[in-house]
């Protein structure tokens, strides 16, 4: 099974063109299936029936795993499945009727302008990486890209002097993203000199936003920073890179952006995923009224 399971990557990778940090969440998927299928003695792909598949996702939930999680290793063992069944190397496909969970419907948090200019403001410019950190957080905010976006821009991504960052997405879907002045002068000030003091002598890395060791930032590596600039900031919710797009989408909205072309910029393929964030700052208004209005309780 584990064989097919690479031809499978392989053909994700070379047909499908996906990216590595998909293709390694598939790998990660695949590989918890077989190595439950193995603990059961199962390790040919025609082995596999409906209710294997389905003892598999229960073990899941057993474990505490979130909806989402649940729900992104089905769609990893039905892609397989699936890919087995179109080449003939299964006659039925053991997915067709498993049931997906329903998700979860989470408020995504928003961060009040004033956390996100004292979250902006932590980082230490004066050293290279706190240039770097301080380029990397207002183009986050700037652009409401993805973390994973984020870490794979390039050099020849960023415009400065016209202000604009040219990202590949997902399906390799490519956007223009305009850079806001701020942005463009904390990206600026990074590639003037801090990116070298980070770059290895004789090194030729082309990722724009480089590590300790000359890299690029990986997607770890700058989770753990903005935790870092959070606690240091002083703000007590519990953010992640993505609060910033959160943050991006939900403040261009309720300062009066059109719904398409915040669409456009966070690169989703549906205009519904966009309208989640449509009146989520007067919603946040209403919540801090409601807990520290004096007579917002009186009934």
């Amino acid at each position: 099974m584990r064989a097919h399971m690479q031809t499978f990557i392989r053909y994700l990778e070379n047909d499908r063109k996906l990216s590595r940090n998909t293709l390694d969440s598939y790998e990660r998927d695949l590989a918890g299936f077989a190595e439950y299928a193995e603990s059961l003695g199962l390790i040919r792909p025609e082995h596999i029936q409906q209710h294997h598949l389905t003892m598999y996702v229960q073990s899941l939930r057993q474990q505490g795993r979130a909806v989402a999680t649940v729900s992104r290793h089905m769609v990893s063992l039905r892609s397989f499945f699936q890919y087995l069944t179109r080449s003939r190397v299964l006659v039925y496909d053991p997915s067709l009727h498993l049931e997906t969970p329903k998700p979860e419907k989470r408020t995504p948090l928003i961060l009040p302008i004033a956390d996100i200019e004292k979250l902006l403001a932590a980082p230490d410019g004066q050293s290279p990486a706190g240039a770097r950190d301080q380029a990397m957080l207002e183009v986050l905010y700037a652009t409401g890209i993805r973390v994973s976006e984020l870490i794979s821009l390039q050099l020849g991504d960023a415009n400065v002097p016209l202000g604009f960052i040219r990202c590949t997405g997902m399906g390799d879907k490519e956007r223009i993203i305009p850079l806001g002045r701020l942005a463009c002068d904390a990206l600026a000030a990074y590639l003037d000199g801090p990116r070298d003091g980070l770059l290895k002598q004789g090194s030729d890395e082309q990722a724009l936003f480089l590590n300790q060791q000359g890299h690029a930032m990986t997607r770890q590596g700058f989770w753990k920073l903005i935790k870092k600039y959070a606690q240091e900031a002083g703000i007590e919710a519990d953010i992640t890179p993505h609060t910033l797009r959160h943050s991006f989408a939900a403040h261009l909205l309720e300062n009066g952006a059109d719904l398409r072309s915040v669409q456009e910029m966070l690169g989703h393929a549906d205009i519904s995923t966009t309208q989640i964030y449509m009146g989520m700052g007067k919603a946040r208004i209403k919540d801090v009224y409601n807990q520290s209005h004096p007579r917002a309780k009186v009934k």
